[in-house]
């Protein structure tokens, strides 16, 4: 090559800016949507945030061992009344439905408790063991019914009722906290009166008496005479405490499907 040839041409590289440009673009325009959709999700969870006084009301019921009154909450959670309570209750219970939790707040007969749902109930009580603990004989079953849609009345008007002896079997339900004295009968000797207590009330899922199955029908009747009446009467809270059972059924079989 000498130096009057012509110098060769620079090769010609493809520009690939265009490219880098359509590709920064379309990954900004991912970037905005993606941010978009997730600026949406959070204005949705925002929703569901816990204000302080609903944030008080939650934590109060979680580590109470019972029940609480409207006036007991709204002195833990510092709020101004009941309706205020009332209400943050209800706006706890929407955001619990809306995030799918298992517990919920319910209203028993002694005020406000935070539950699990009903559908848990099987697999919580073969994890703690409860279902022994709860289970009532048949003759338990029959004098708590009696004194539930009779009370207040004598151990003398129970054993009537059921035909047998009957101080015992009061002696379990009052061990367990279902019956309690409500009082002293104006007959011979001042026998003592016997009734149900809120314990009772809470364990059936009851707010009051009003709701027993057949209260009003029964509240009209004498003290059933035969073994009939009995069974109507027990046979309501055999089945209470017998749908613990079906449901610890239920969980062995789902273990069984499993193995």
């Amino acid at each position: 090559m000498t130096l009057s040839d012509p110098l060769p041409m620079k090769p010609q590289f493809p520009v690939l800016r265009p490219h880098v440009h359509r590709w920064h673009s379309e990954w900004r325009r991912q970037f905005l949507v993606r941010g978009a959709e997730a600026t949406s999700e959070m204005v949705a969870e925002s929703s569901a945030v816990r204000s302080p006084k609903m944030a008080r009301v939650e934590a109060a019921l979680f580590v109470a061992n019972g029940a609480l009154s409207l006036r007991k909450i709204a002195q833990h959670a510092l709020l101004a009344d009941a309706a205020e309570c009332i209400e943050l209750i209800q706006q706890l219970n929407r955001a619990y439905d809306t995030q799918g939790t298992v517990f919920r707040i319910e209203q028993v007969a002694t005020g406000y408790q935070m539950l699990t749902r009903p559908e848990f109930v099987g697999w919580l009580d073969r994890i703690h063991h409860r279902q022994e603990r709860q289970k009532l004989t048949p003759a338990a079953s029959e004098t708590l019914a009696i004194i539930a849609y009779r009370q207040p009345i004598t151990r003398a008007d129970v054993e009537a009722v059921r035909g047998v002896q009957s101080a015992e079997m009061i002696k379990q339900l009052m061990d367990r906290g279902y019956v309690r004295v409500t009082g002293e009968d104006d007959s011979l000797g001042r026998p003592f009166l016997y009734g149900t207590t809120k314990q009772f009330l809470e364990a059936f899922g009851l707010q009051s008496l009003d709701e027993l199955p057949m209260s009003e029908e029964l509240a009209r009747q004498q003290v059933p005479q035969s073994m009939e009446d009995e069974n109507v009467v027990s046979d309501m809270l055999d089945d209470e405490l017998d749908e613990d059972d079906d449901d610890l059924d239920d969980d062995n079989e789902f273990d069984d499907e499993e193995e």
